[in-house]
């Protein structure tokens, strides 16, 4: 069993847990809670090995001043990495407190044991609970000197589904950073430039600061900002500036922005070779397909605290990665890392690097000028489509070769993308937005994407997962674009299985062979076959009952980054003008299962997510400028259109955790691309698949 690798920045005991003498357990974690459910899956896992009441216990999640720094909440890496790091600490914890029981009891250390907070001699409670003993024994020593975890058949709390740790305050309190308040709270609103390379040429500032209700208002290179005693009057005040700043633009092409990806003549980077792709030879099959650029869309638009205190700052945020904000801010204003703290609070769901962080930046710039005092800052609907990072357009070709035998003996994949890897703090950069437009800029810093080694960014799930022998895998990452992109659920992997998984079927439908079938002849991973057969059994009845005019089945698969879950997913469509998906199976093998309803929902929600990607989402440009602003511009999958969706997971107890939330993210898009095909014998190569992308792939087939 490998060391977690959390443990080499957090190495102690004390590091993951603290034991309060009130009967009370804190589970500490850098990891946050964005509606996932991860941190109830967490603390099962400590409270599993520490053989404790769930009940008596409690998570911390992304505080900069208690939990362990573990970069962003991202990749579907809380389980695989923070679970097993609490694992091994929990486990570390409880053999310490037998120990410390051991000459109390005077009794042999394999007599003893603990359930439900109670020492256990021969399975006979004794007066010892644990937290009597955490008085008189030292956590702060390393974990990795007493960690003996469970074996899988020992655990009982693992693998159920217990309930959601969260969901009462998120229901009936008011949890998250919208709804923060504080002795003399003031509201900020920032003044956004229409694009990244605008320059703020002239504003009244003395007129800005005598609309009603101003407390200050604030001028920045070209961050322009406003702080009011109430919001209604930081809007118009905002709203004001917007129409009377004058702004100078910087030129651009009026190039498709998927077309600058597409026609770059950036270098390319071979990120993986097999065999000898040249001297293969056979029928060429061959596809080229593209995504646009899209927004987040959380439902909730970003929003922080921030206050200044003697030179100190404090952040309330809704960020993926306290830390990383707190070294950004630091970057920002020059001060000591140790000067910022940075507490998560929640926000609107975001899989990825949305607003959260340029809108913290925006509230501290705004309160260090009322020190002493907190500011709230709340972008609007169009700040959180124009400003946020965008998902990054891409185009994707494959190309596969087939010899005599019908199977395919080469694969070339060629990933095309605006960058992937934004996220604040990388690259030596704040890449927070404001901070490029300061008077003393930060000007973001060249993405070198996510390595393949680390799950790929444009790159991700290129590799083709089948036992293809000759391979030649590739990336372009273009970086001279106007448009601000970063990480979204996923990152590449979304349109690169879409890529292989619909040229998959193609090629499967010119031999006249099951799509089923066709994909395990090509694979040697058996856990890999096991899904793609379980859902083939899930989903036969639509598959034998789709025989009607316009309605069709799909099968998408892949594992995710090819080390995390494997997802397989069929989908019944019916393409009638639009399209629509009615039923949705999906077999996920996530080896150990921590919590499975946690499990189901994510994918659930991965399904639904990566669905409205591929039937509607698609970002309007004006120029440099993102161009929308509204729900009119930017449709998304509504309630009325969601589909049937079973989900069925193959649990692993023997074998490690598998990350699972994005799995879903690529299979369901490549299901329904293929289930469109199988309804009206048309290819759509480019997402999303509406009505007019539907009939301009008919008139090209």
């Amino acid at each position: 069993m490998s060391i977690p690798i959390q443990l080499k920045d957090s190495p102690l005991i004390s590091d993951w847990l603290t034991f309060d003498f009130d009967q009370h357990i804190t589970v500490l974690t850098g990891r946050v809670e964005l509606g996932q459910g991860n941190l109830t899956a967490l603390l099962q896992i400590a409270a599993e090995e520490l053989d404790a009441p769930i009940k008596f216990m409690s998570i911390l999640g992304g505080d900069t001043t208690r939990t362990p720094n573990e970069g962003f909440t991202s990749g579907s890496l809380s389980i695989v990495q923070s679970g097993m790091a609490i694992r091994w600490a929990a486990s570390a914890a409880r053999h310490l407190l037998l120990k410390h029981a051991q000459p109390l009891l005077q009794k042999p250390l394999d007599m003893l044991s603990i359930i439900e907070g109670v020492v256990q001699q021969n399975d006979k409670p004794t007066l010892l609970s644990i937290w009597e003993l955490a008085k008189k024994v030292n956590f702060d020593v390393p974990v990795v000197d007493h960690a003996s975890p469970k074996p899988h058949h020992e655990r009982r709390l693992v693998g159920t589904s217990v309930p959601r740790v969260d969901l009462v305050d998120r229901i009936m309190g008011s949890p998250f950073v919208h709804d923060l308040k504080f002795d003399g709270l003031l509201y900020g609103r920032p003044v956004h430039p229409p694009s990244m390379s605008c320059v703020l040429e002239k504003i009244d500032m003395a007129q800005l600061r005598m609309r009603p209700g101003v407390v200050k208002a604030i001028r920045d290179g070209s961050f322009v900002g406003v702080i009011a005693q109430n919001e209604v009057d930081a809007i118009a005040a905002a709203n004001w500036a917007h129409k009377n700043a004058t702004w100078r633009s910087i030129p651009t092409s009026n190039l498709d922005p998927i077309k600058e990806i597409e026609l770059s003549d950036e270098a390319s980077e071979i990120v993986h070779t097999t065999g000898n792709l040249e001297a293969v030879k056979g029928k060429v099959f061959s596809t080229t397909v593209s995504r646009p650029y899209l927004s987040h869309g959380s439902i909730g638009p970003s929003a922080a605290v921030a206050q200044w205190q003697d030179g100190k700052l404090k952040v309330w945020s809704h960020t993926q990665g306290v830390f990383p904000l707190q070294s950004a801010l630091a970057m920002v204003f020059g001060i000591p890392v140790n000067s910022i703290e940075v507490f998560h609070r929640a926000g609107s769901g975001c899989y990825g690097h949305n607003g959260a962080d340029d809108v913290a930046l925006d509230a501290a710039l705004l309160a260090r000028d009322v020190d002493g005092q907190p500011v709230k800052v709340v972008w609007s609907r169009a700040d959180e489509f124009r400003c946020s990072p965008l998902a990054p357009g891409m185009v994707t070709k494959v190309t596969a070769t087939l010899n005599s035998e019908q199977k395919i003996i080469g694969m070339e994949v060629m990933a095309n993308s605006a960058p992937h890897g934004n996220r604040p703090g990388r690259s030596g950069s704040p890449n927070l937005r404001a901070a490029a437009y300061l008077d003393h800029p930060f000007i973001p810093a060249k993405s070198a994407d996510v390595p393949l080694a680390n799950g790929g960014g444009a790159d991700r799930n290129a590799v083709p997962l089948y036992a293809i022998e000759n391979l030649n895998i590739s990336k372009r990452v273009v970086h001279n674009l106007p448009y601000r992109t970063s990480s979204m659920r996923g990152l590449g992997a979304f349109l690169n299985v879409y890529a292989i998984e619909t040229l998959m079927d193609q090629i499967a439908f010119e031999v006249g062979e099951d799509p089923f079938d066709f994909r395990i002849r090509h694979l040697a991973d058996p856990r890999a076959c096991d899904v793609i057969e379980r859902v083939r059994e899930m989903a036969k009845k639509i598959i034998t009952a789709s025989t009607q005019e316009g309605v069709g089945w799909g099968l998408g698969f892949a594992k995710y980054k090819n080390t995390a879950a494997y997802c397989a997913i069929v989908v019944r469509v019916e393409v009638i003008e639009t399209v629509h998906v009615s039923h949705v199976y999906a077999v996920v093998d996530t080896g150990e299962v921590i919590n499975p309803d946690g499990a189901i929902n994510q994918t659930e929600g991965g399904i639904l997510q990566s669905m409205s990607w591929t039937l509607k989402e698609s970002i309007k440009f004006d120029g440099p400028s993102v161009s929308t602003e509204n729900w009119l511009d930017y449709p998304i999958l509504k309630f009325s259109e969601l589909p049937e969706v079973h989900v069925s997971l193959i649990d692993r107890p023997e074998c490690p955790p598998l990350g699972c939330a994005e799995a879903a993210q690529g299979p369901i898009a490549a299901a329904i691309g293929n289930a469109v095909f199988n309804a009206i014998g048309v290819s759509v190569p480019n997402l999303p698949l509406t009505k007019e992308a539907l009939l301009k792939a008919a008139l090209q087939d």
